[in-house]
C-alpha cells in the first residue's frame, strides 16, 4: 500500500539532502545573509556546531508577515517561475535551507526590516512553530540553530570530532571572507575569535588577514580574460607547493565550488614546473555568463557545470602561464626575520595549533579546547555583536599593505628575458651569477641546458621532423595480438615497425630522439600494456624525453665558456617553459637587491 508520508517525516527526508552536518547549516545561513545585502556576518559555533551555531547579519531582514512562511520548504524570495532559473545571481534560491535546518534542530530567528519599529522573534522545533514574538533589535537577521540532529540521533552518531567539524566551518567562512571582501566577517569558536577581515573590498587584504603575510608572500596575481571566461585570483611561484590540494580554493560567479575542471586548468600550467606529487597554491576567481553554467547539479551546491569545459581549462591554463612566467614567480632565497612569525600571530591572536588535515582547514586554524562556557540565555545583543568587529593592529595593518603592495607589483611584470641579464660570473662550476637593476639571479646551467634539449627533442616529434632513424640491426619482438590500429602510434611516434611471422614483428627504424636501449624499453612498456598513450603528450614519452635531455646537457662542474653561457641565455629565452627542467626542478632562483640590504643591516 501506498502512503503520503506525514510531514515531519517528509521533512527531515528533505534535510538530509541539504543538511550533512554542521558546516552546511552555517553554509545556507551565510549565503542567506550575503544575498540579504549583509555588510557584516559573525559565525559562531560551539563544539563544532553541533550544540550551537548562531549567524548574525545586518542585512534587510525579513518581514514581519514573511517569518514563519520563510520556514517552509520551497517558499523563496529569489525565484518566481523556471526561466529565473537560466539567470540565477543569488547563492540560494530552492527555498529548502530553513525549511531544513529547522526540521533537524532547534531554531531560533530574530529579524527586522529596516521599515519596521520592532523586530520577530520566532521559535521552531523539529519544523514546529513554538511561539512568535516581537522583541526589540537592529535592522538584519540573527539565527541560532541548537542541538542539531537532536531528532535524527543516527545522524548525530556520524559526526566527526569537535576539531573537524570546527576546521570544516571555519574553512567555509575563510572562502566566504575572501568572495565577498567587503563585506566584514568575524569567525567565533568556544568563544574564542578566530578572524575578522576588515571588509574593505580588497579581496587580496582577506587573504592576508586570514593566512597571514608569510603563507602569502610567494603568491603571484592573475587577471585574464578571453572567449567569456574572466580569471582572477593569485597563486603560487614554482618555488612554493604542498603535497596535496588544500591549498586551493575556487569561486564560480561568486560561488565556493569543488571544480575538476578549474583544478585541471590550474594545475596543467605548473606542468613541468613541479615535482610530481606536489600541488600549487591556488584562489581562483572564475566568472562566466550564468547561461553557461548549471549550478544545480548537487542539493549543496557545491559542485557546477560548465557548457564548455575545454575553454574554461584553456583560459585559466593561459591565466596562470602569464602569472608564472614573471620574475616573481622564481623561487626565492629565503631569508626570515627572527620572531616575524610569532608576533603575527600574536597580532592575529591564533594558536600555533593545527587542526588536523582530514578537517580540510586551512593550516592558520587553532585547534578548539575541549571546554567552552555555555552562551548566556539571556537576550544577545545583535547591535554590540555586529559593531565590535577586533581592530587590527598598527603592525598588522603594515603586514598586509606590504604584502598586497608585493603582490599586486606582479601584474605589472612581464616575461623575464634570460639574455637581457648581465652576467657576472659562474660559481661552483655549476651557477651562472647575473643580475638586472633591482634582482640577483643564480642560474642552473644543467637544469638550464636540460629545459633546452629537451623542448627541441619534443618539437622534433611535434613536427615529424627527421622522425625515424634506420637502425643497422633490426629489432625483433613477440607480441601475441593481430596487426592493427595498436600499431600506429608506435608509427607516428617514429617506429619503422611490420609484421615479420605469427606473433612476431621486425622494427627496421627507431625514433631519432631515443637510442636503442631507449627505444626497446619503450616498445617492449607499449606491447605489454597496449593501452596508455603513447604520443609525445604522455607522460611516459616525456619522461624519456627528459632522460635524453638530462643525458645530453652540460653537467654540474662543466666549465662553461662566455660565449657558451651567452647562447645558453638565449636558447633558454626560445623556450615554452623556460623557468624549470622537465624534472620540475627550477632552472634558476632569484633574490632581490632590497632582501641583501635587509640582510646586511641597510634598511
Amino acid at each position: 500500500m501506498i502512503k503520503v508520508l506525514e510531514k515531519s517525516v517528509a521533512d527531515k527526508i528533505a534535510a538530509g539532502e541539504v543538511i550533512e552536518r554542521p558546516v552546511s547549516v552555517v553554509k545556507e545561513l551565510v549565503e542567506n545573509s550575503i544575498d540579504a545585502g549583509a555588510t557584516a556576518v559573525v559565525c559562531e559555533i560551539k563544539k563544532g556546531g553541533a550544540e550551537y551555531i548562531r549567524v548574525t547579519d545586518d542585512g534587510c531582514g525579513i518581514p514581519r508577515d514573511d517569518t514563519e512562511r520563510a520556514f517552509l520548504r520551497h517558499a523563496t524570495s529569489k525565484i518566481e517561475k523556471a526561466e529565473d532559473l537560466d539567470s540565477l545571481y543569488t547563492l540560494g534560491f530552492r527555498g529548502e535551507a530553513l525549511a531544513s535546518i529547522a526540521a533537524v534542530s532547534r531554531t531560533e530567528l530574530i529579524t527586522k526590516t529596516a521599515d519596521e519599529q520592532t523586530g520577530t522573534k520566532v521559535a521552531l522545533e523539529g519544523s514546529d512553530v513554538v511561539s512568535v514574538t516581537p522583541v526589540g533589535c537592529p535592522d538584519g537577521t540573527t539565527i541560532t540553530v541548537r542541538d542539531l540532529f537532536y531528532n535524527t540521533p543516527a545522524r548525530r552518531k556520524f559526526l566527526s570530532t569537535q576539531a573537524a567539524e570546527t576546521g570544516r566551518v571555519t574553512a567555509l567562512i575563510t572562502r566566504m571572507a575572501m568572495a565577498y571582501p567587503s563585506v566584514k566577517f568575524r569567525m567565533i569558536s568556544n568563544d574564542n575569535i578566530l578572524f575578522s577581515t576588515r571588509g574593505t573590498g580588497d579581496r587580496l587584504d582577506a587573504i592576508i588577514t586570514i593566512f597571514g603575510r608569510s603563507d602569502t608572500r610567494s603568491l603571484l596575481s592573475v587577471d585574464y580574460e578571453a572567449d567569456g571566461v574572466k580569471v582572477e585570483g593569485y597563486v603560487s611561484g614554482v618555488g612554493v607547493s604542498k603535497p596535496n590540494r588544500s591549498g586551493q580554493i575556487f569561486f564560480v560567479n561568486g560561488r565556493d565550488v569543488e571544480s575538476k575542471v578549474v583544478e585541471s586548468g590550474l594545475e596543467s600550467a605548473y606542468k613541468e614546473r613541479l615535482f610530481e606529487g606536489r600541488y600549487p597554491i591556488g584562489y581562483l576567481f572564475i566568472d562566466v555568463a550564468s547561461d553557461t553554467l548549471d549550478v544545480n547539479i548537487h542539493p549543496n551546491k557545491k559542485q557546477v557545470r560548465f557548457d564548455d569545459e575545454k575553454k574554461v581549462i584553456r583560459t585559466i591554463q593561459d591565466a596562470v602561464r602569464l602569472a608564472l612566467e614573471t620574475k616573481e614567480a622564481a623561487p626565492q632565497l629565503d631569508i626570515k626575520t627572527p620572531g616575524r612569525a610569532s608576533e603575527r600571530r600574536e597580532n592575529y591572536q591564533i594558536s600555533a595549533s593545527r587542526v588536523s588535515e582530514q578537517s580540510s582547514a586551512p593550516s592558520y586554524i587553532a585547534k578548539p579546547r575541549e571546554e567552552f562556557r555555555p552562551a548566556p540565555e539571556k537576550q544577545v545583543d545583535v547591535k554590540e555583536l555586529l559593531s565590535t568587529f577586533r581592530k587590527d593592529t598598527e603592525q598588522a595593518v603594515k603586514e598586509i599593505e606590504s604584502g598586497k603592495e608585493r603582490i599586486e607589483e606582479t601584474k605589472e611584470q612581464t616575461r623575464l628575458l634570460f639574455a637581457s641579464l648581465d652576467v657576472k660570473g659562474v660559481i661552483f662550476d655549476t651557477y651562472i651569477v647575473c643580475q638586472d637593476e633591482d634582482d640577483f639571479y643564480l642560474i642552473d646551467q644543467h637544469a638550464a641546458h636540460e629545459r633546452v634539449f629537451f623542448e627541441r627533442f619534443k618539437e622534433r616529434m611535434e613536427r615529424g621532423e627527421d622522425l625515424t632513424q634506420q637502425i643497422l640491426t633490426p629489432i625483433t619482438v613477440d607480441a601475441r595480438k593481430e596487426p592493427g590500429d595498436w600499431m600506429l602510434p608506435l608509427s607516428e611516434l617514429g617506429f619503422d615497425i611490420e609484421e615479420f611471422g605469427p606473433a612476431t614483428y621486425i622494427v627496421r627504424g627507431i625514433p631519432t630522439v631515443f637510442d636503442i636501449s631507449q627505444a626497446e624499453m619503450i616498445l617492449k612498456d607499449y606491447i605489454d600494456t597496449c593501452d596508455d598513450l603513447i604520443g609525445y603528450e604522455s607522460s611516459y614519452i616525456r619522461d624519456r624525453l627528459a632522460m635524453k635531455a638530462c643525458k645530453s646537457a652540460v653537467k654540474a662542474n662543466d666549465i662553461l665558456k662566455d660565449e657558451e653561457i651567452e647562447r645558453l641565455l638565449v636558447d633558454l629565452d626560445g623556450c615554452t617553459e623556460p623557468y624549470s627542467c622537465p624534472h620540475g626542478r627550477p632552472t634558476y632562483i632569484r633574490m632581490s637587491k632590497y632582501d641583501i640590504e635587509r640582510r646586511f643591516k641597510r634598511t
